[in-house]
């Protein structure tokens, strides 16, 4: 990892100002990302991308113009910086844009790491996604599966005209399976992966055999099972269903772009109640079990933000454009997913903050109800604008007498999250904060690496169907 360096970067700084910038930001990446795919007892693919490049954001009066290069040679670099520069000329004919300041300084951000994971020799990696994909496709009631392991690392540098110079460099390796079950006309799909921030010691210390045995009896097991009757449910909440939940149906309500725009059911609600006093929920740059953003892409902090204090709304994520159209400070959430892209206000590691109940306290008085888990979830569909969702849960459990009783399938919620964050009476103790190197957060054609989550919790109310 050393196609770039500070000084490049400087260097393009400085013909940027020169060439008439006002501002300037200047943004160097390399990024490696190795994925392979075991598919049913075949390798189906195994491919290495390698993204190098330099993004110029120039601020000419109150005009803002970005490009970018994947072709550091010089002429490509100064061809980069000019339009930059006539973008920003033109964008100040059309309505000018103050940015909020920033204090500069000069850090290094760099994950620690015992086994570099792309030096590690590709047929170890292959042979241990054969075993254990072959081992599940053998398992009686097991139809298919799908296997996979990616490794990235990506290093980015950020200098900008008013002094900051940082350098963050994040390894990152994860495992996942899918598998696929049938009991007679019934096909039950369970997926999972675990994601970490460091080398491929993390791979090597795992037992990943027992990991998709897991998910493979869970799939036989749910295929076997029946769906849920509709209705709304008192349901206590899992980690992965409050990060999935508080990130898509809330988190990107909060980010300051929408709100802007008038995209968002919480813009005006500053100092409002908008969840149950036993909720404060936060974005935070560097967490454990997060992808860690100690600085964003525009080189500004990332500071610990509390988006709801105890039910109550108190701010937005914002950027340095954002900031000053808000009246609030400045967060530090101007993300990109690389080089190829300019910055839009993203969350890092948006989560619900614990309480002091056990997760077992939670079930206590449920004579009927339902434990929504996250593994196999699918996603679904959220309007930020209303705060509807509706999300394709895993395989989750009946509770019957302040018991997780039978398990259901096809489980599927849905509701305003604004309501169910109101009903939420009970949270536990059991912070659990995820990421991963398989997907990330989508937003205007990009995707990011983000965390979420949450603890356990109990709301009063939420729509349940079966599919």
């Amino acid at each position: 990892m050393s196609m770039v360096d500070l000084d490049k970067a400087r260097s393009v700084l400085e013909e940027a100002l020169r060439r008439g910038a006002d501002h300037a930001t200047v943004r160097l990446q390399e990024r490696v990302y190795e994925l392979i795919v075991y598919d049913t007892g075949v390798l189906r693919s195994y491919t290495t991308s390698r993204v190098v490049g330099l993004g110029v954001r120039a601020v000419v009066r109150g005009g803002s113009g970005y490009a970018y290069t994947t072709s550091l040679n010089k002429e490509n670099v100064l061809r980069t910086v000019e339009s930059a520069i006539t973008v920003a000329r033109v964008a100040d004919r059309y309505g000018r844009r103050v940015l909020a300041p920033l204090t500069p300084v000069r850090d290094r951000y760099a994950t620690e790491f015992k086994v570099d994971p792309h030096s590690v020799d590709p047929e170890t990696k292959v042979s241990l996604l054969r075993d254990v994909n072959t081992s599940s496709v053998k398992r009686e009631g097991i139809v298919s599966a799908v296997t996979r392991l990616g490794l990235e690392r990506d290093r980015r540098l950020i200098v900008t005209s008013e002094g900051t110079e940082l350098e963050i460099d994040v390894v990152g390796v994860g495992f996942a399976h899918m598998a696929v079950a049938r009991y007679g006309a019934v096909i039950e799909r369970v997926s999972d992966s675990e994601s970490y921030i460091g080398g491929y010691e993390h791979i090597e210390k795992r037992d990943w055999g027992k990991f998709s045995e897991e998910i493979d009896e869970l799939a036989i097991k749910a295929a076997q099972s029946k769906t849920p009757p509709p209705g709304a449910y008192t349901a206590v909440v899992d980690n992965e269903v409050v990060g999935l939940l508080l990130h898509e149906a809330f988190g990107h309500a909060s980010e300051g772009d929408g709100v802007v725009t008038g995209a968002s059911i919480l813009k005006g609600r500053v100092g409002e109640r908008v969840a149950s006093e036993l909720v404060t929920i936060v974005d935070a740059g560097l967490v454990e079990g997060g992808y860690p953003v100690p600085y964003d892409d525009e080189g500004a902090p990332k500071k610990r933000t509390v988006i709801v204090e105890r039910g109550v709304l108190k701010g937005y994520l914002t950027s340095r454009d954002t900031s000053p159209e808000l009246g609030i400070e400045l967060t530090g959430n101007a993300r990109a997913q690389d080089v190829t892209f300019d910055t839009l206000v993203r969350q890092t590691n948006y989560y619900a903050e614990p309480g002091d109940w056990r997760v077992e306290e939670l079930f206590e008085g449920i004579s009927f109800g339902i434990y929504l888990k996250g593994r196999g979830a699918m996603g679904g569909q959220v309007n930020p604008s209303v705060g509807t969702y509706t999300f394709s849960i895993g395989p989750s459990y009946i509770i019957r007498n302040g018991e997780p009783a039978e398990l259901v399938r096809g489980v599927v919620v849905s509701g305003n999250i604004l309501e169910t964050l109101k009903e939420v009476d009970a949270v536990a103790r059991d912070l659990k904060i995820t990421t991963s190197v398989f997907g990330g957060c989508g937003k205007g054609g990009q995707l990011v690496r983000v965390g979420d989550g949450g603890p356990h919790l109990r709301t009063r109310k939420i729509i349940v169907g079966g599919g």
